[in-house]
């Protein structure tokens, strides 16, 4: 009677250990397949590919016309648009994230010309207006950090310098209600920008907010046809001066591969 206890409880026990090795032996794929998924999501090098739009801003200095100090100006903002592929090296909470980048900003400026000296004093201002769509091509290389990094959700800063290649016969400058004609102004092909933004991801999607800055004077020179009436006065020919930096903000929408 002991011994068909004893091998019903050995049975029993057998049957048990069975049973959990089989629960404990089907709970490993999935346990693999997560921490693979878990290693994808923070590979050491990323690749994506991002869209989005710009706003630009052109900082004028230095502006006059008909040797008249142009003061006041106005930014129209205009919608511009961009295309990006990057590869993002990352370490730990730190990455650096070098980039490509095609662009087409667009941006308005308005101002009040400035008056004749043989104008009344009741006279009327016009005005006058300078747009520009500038074709260009980005180098940025980013240094970025995660204030969170939790699973497929993060949130990160970054910064960094931009190099700007302008393709001068793609873009495209124009001169309106100017007294001059022939108006022509030449960019110069190379510049140099700073980048600082913030971007949150989620899973694989990601959403990136920055704002260029421009370092330096973009405009090269501007050259004219002064009209004939200026010309019989021995005025100058080139009448229109100015300096112009280029800064710009950015949304755009993108995703890791």
């Amino acid at each position: 009677m002991e011994l068909k206890r004893f091998l019903m409880g050995l049975c029993m026990t057998s049957l048990s250990t069975m049973m959990w090795g089989q629960e404990n032996f089907a709970s490993i794929p999935e346990m693999v397949a997560e921490e693979n998924a878990k290693k994808g999501s923070d590979c050491t090098i990323n690749f994506g590919a991002k869209v989005g739009f710009t706003s630009s801003l052109f900082l004028i200095s230095g502006f006059s016309v008909n040797n008249v100090t142009i003061d006041e100006v106005q930014n129209n903002y205009k919608i511009g648009y961009f295309a990006s592929a990057f590869m993002r090296i990352n370490f730990d909470r730190h990455f650096l994230q070098p980039e490509a980048s095609y662009n087409i900003n667009n941006c308005n400026i308005t101002f009040n010309k400035p008056l004749p000296d043989s104008s009344m004093g009741e006279s009327i201002h016009q005005e006058a207006s300078i747009t520009s769509k500038i074709h260009s091509i980005d180098f940025p290389i980013l240094y970025g950090y995660n204030f969170v990094k939790e699973g497929p959700y993060s949130l990160a800063v970054f910064g960094g310098p931009k190099i700007r290649y302008i393709w001068g016969k793609k873009s495209k400058i124009t001169f309106e209600n100017f007294d001059q004609k022939n108006i022509c102004e030449q960019l110069r092909p190379l510049n140099l920008s700073f980048t600082i933004g913030t971007s949150v991801t989620i899973s694989r999607v990601f959403f990136d907010f920055r704002y260029d800055i421009g370092l330096h004077n973009i405009s090269k020179d501007v050259t004219c046809d002064t009209p004939a009436s200026n010309l019989e006065e021995g005025a100058v020919t080139n009448k229109i001066r100015f300096h112009r930096q280029d800064n710009v903000l950015s949304f755009s929408f993108g995703v890791f591969f």
